[in-house]
């Protein structure tokens, strides 16, 4: 299934939890540097897309364009992996927790390359997938699941990109699947799972039994057994990166 596909099939409550973090949207502004003409790829509902900027938009899901607010930057209906702009069109081009879902991410991570002579990413590693304890203790599953795909490192190594740590905080306002990491009953909110796309990917059952096995280990105390290393930090490195070209 496609990206617009997938999206226009769970996307329609994305923007129940799914909001711009101040202090990761500062890290990936900050990177764009002055670029004045960017563009987003695989834009979504238009989160971190900065403002005082010439932002065009691209985003193959209708549910998702159709969630755009008022004043957001134009979006036309386009997929990563091609890119319906000449070269060098843009000074920057951005991607934020998109890339995962690309039918081929080094393509579009060349097409982006192609169009702009500036690149930012932001997205998790997924050489680091099982080390996040969701991960770790509930959802193995999710380690086969993304067997096969770029780490962030080869992606980086096509365009001839660096790529630095972000740290993400304990209160995080945008609900990515790690974004609750100190707030493990966040996950077992149906609103919260439904505005993550790994939890559609996954399937009912492997959901439903992450969130039984969750909820017996909060009122146990396991969990906090198991993580009491991560629950007094302010913020916890979980492998999200930026990408920088």
């Amino acid at each position: 299934m496609s990206a617009g596909m997938f999206y226009d099939a769970i996307g329609h409550s994305y923007t129940a939890t799914r909001q711009t973090e101040p202090r990761i949207a500062a890290r990936i502004w900050a990177a764009l540097e002055d670029a004045d003409t960017i563009l987003n790829v695989g834009a979504g509902t238009g989160s971190y897309e900065p403002p005082g900027r010439d932002v065009t938009a691209v985003e193959p899901s209708a549910v998702m364009r159709a969630q755009r607010p008022a004043g957001a930057a134009p979006c036309l209906a386009a997929a990563a992996q091609s890119l319906p702009f000449a070269d060098k069109s843009f000074d920057a081009a951005m991607a934020v927790l998109s890339d995962h879902h690309w039918p081929d991410p080094i393509a579009g991570m060349r097409e982006m390359r192609r169009v702009a002579r500036r690149v930012v990413v932001f997205n998790f590693d997924a050489a680091h997938i099982a080390d996040f304890w969701l991960t770790r203790d509930y959802l193995p599953e999710l380690v086969a699941l993304g067997a096969g795909r770029p780490t962030m490192s080869q992606s980086a190594e096509v365009v001839g990109a660096r790529l630095e740590p972000v740290p993400i905080p304990w209160n995080c306002a945008d609900g990515f699947f790690h974004a609750y990491w100190r707030r493990p009953e966040q996950y077992l909110r149906e609103e919260v799972r439904r505005g993550i796309s790994i939890f559609a990917a996954m399937g009912p059952q492997l959901e439903q039994r992450m969130t039984q096995q969750l909820a017996d280990d909060l009122a146990s105390g396991l969990w906090a057994s198991r993580n009491r290393d991560i629950t007094g930090l302010d913020e916890a490195e979980l492998g999200a990166r930026l990408l920088i070209a």
